[in-house]
């Protein structure tokens, strides 16, 4: 009886001990995938982030894949932006329709629901030299529609793993749908979706017509709330595929004599400063300056009236605070940055030395 239950015994021990190795190899091949999985890491930082995100918006988190994940990085609430239009001086009329244009379909959806004209608009293009304000009115749109902004940025869509690209784009637009109203904002459009040309890598070029196919994806849903901003400082480098697919453009050029004034205005808006200062009179003398001039000009002469307090305190002369800006401070800004000078360095090695604000921009000075 003892040697019918012995090999009973020991065929139940070896199957146990077959077991018990089959789950140890089982659990050291997943613990190896896991750590082979060199996106791991990344995985589990979007993730977390994916949370943080719903939480910043206010949402319900909702099923969202890997690739998803990743582009939730780039996010934005629109009750984060600090940009709104009343904050960007001049450019009127361009606010004026960009907010019939693009703001109001995305507030306002059932205005434009029925029949195929009043449709919302799918594609803006914001161009202009730089630093004309081009970002901070698409960081404005988004403030004032109440949008999710997506900030496309290339290095973040390219992945050294072959199709990885393509689905990174793909989740781009996806999670723009799930997210609605959005705005997908591309900055330096024309180095992504540039004139095509044969000496392009497969990869860029693949990534290109993905981005346009899905572009064109969205726009048969005529509910769907979500609009492709673009701004470039070269338009005539983009593909015309993707000029069509913009069918509205804004020319945001360097501003005019009472933008100026109206750029300073609110540039200076909550600093310490003189009652008296003449804005028409300063942006008079700013003949050719972009916004982003400006308000380097506005932070330089910030800088006198703190320079005296502390020569002051230094001398022994103790004040409560750095007395107000003043409008001498402000012409003696435009002063130093009509004499401020930038190397322009040629092919050859030898270095000119050029004006930092082209003195053919003079028009109305």
């Amino acid at each position: 009886m003892a040697d019918e239950r012995n090999p009973k015994m020991k065929m139940i021990q070896t199957l146990i001990w077959y077991a018990a190795s089959a789950a140890v190899s089982t659990w050291v091949i997943l613990a190896g995938l896991r750590h082979l999985d060199v996106n791991r890491e990344d995985n589990k930082r979007a993730i977390e982030q994916r949370k943080q995100l719903f939480k910043r918006l206010g949402r319900t988190p909702i099923d969202t894949n890997p690739y998803e994940d990743m582009i939730a990085c780039d996010v934005v609430n629109p009750d984060d932006i600090d940009v709104e239009f009343d904050s960007i001086g001049g450019l009127d009329s361009t606010k004026q329709e960009l907010y019939e244009l693009a703001i109001l379909p995305l507030r306002r959806p059932e205005l434009f629901a029925n029949g195929r004209l009043l449709g919302p608009q799918k594609g803006v293009l914001l161009y202009g030299p730089p630093g004309t304000g081009k970002t901070m009115l698409a960081k404005a749109i988004a403030k004032e529609s109440g949008a999710v902004f997506i900030n496309v940025r290339v290095s973040n869509l390219m992945s050294k793993w072959f199709g990885d690209a393509l689905k990174l784009v793909s989740a781009v637009f996806s999670l723009a749908y799930k997210l609605q109203p959005a705005i997908i904002f591309i900055d330096e459009v024309d180095s992504f979706l540039g004139q095509r040309r044969s000496s392009d890598n497969d990869v860029l070029t693949n990534m290109k017509t993905e981005f346009m196919s899905l572009w064109d994806g969205f726009t048969t849903d005529q509910n769907a709330r979500v609009m492709v901003l673009a701004a470039t400082n070269r338009p005539s480098d983009l593909d015309e595929a993707i000029l069509r697919r913009l069918p509205k453009a804004f020319e945001i050029g360097k501003p005019g004599q009472s933008d100026r004034a109206k750029i300073l205005k609110v540039t200076l808006k909550g600093e310490r400063k003189d009652t008296n200062i003449d804005f028409d009179y300063i942006a008079s003398l700013c003949g050719g300056f972009t916004g982003s001039d400006i308000f380097e000009l506005c932070k330089q002469a910030a800088y006198f009236p703190l320079k005296e307090y502390l020569k002051d305190e230094k001398d022994g002369e103790k004040a409560s605070a750095p007395r107000p800006l003043s409008q001498m401070d402000l012409e003696k800004a435009v002063a130093a940055s009509r004499k401020a000078k930038i190397p322009t360095y040629e092919p050859g090695g030898s270095t000119i030395w050029s004006p930092r604000v082209d003195p053919d921009d003079y028009q109305d000075f």
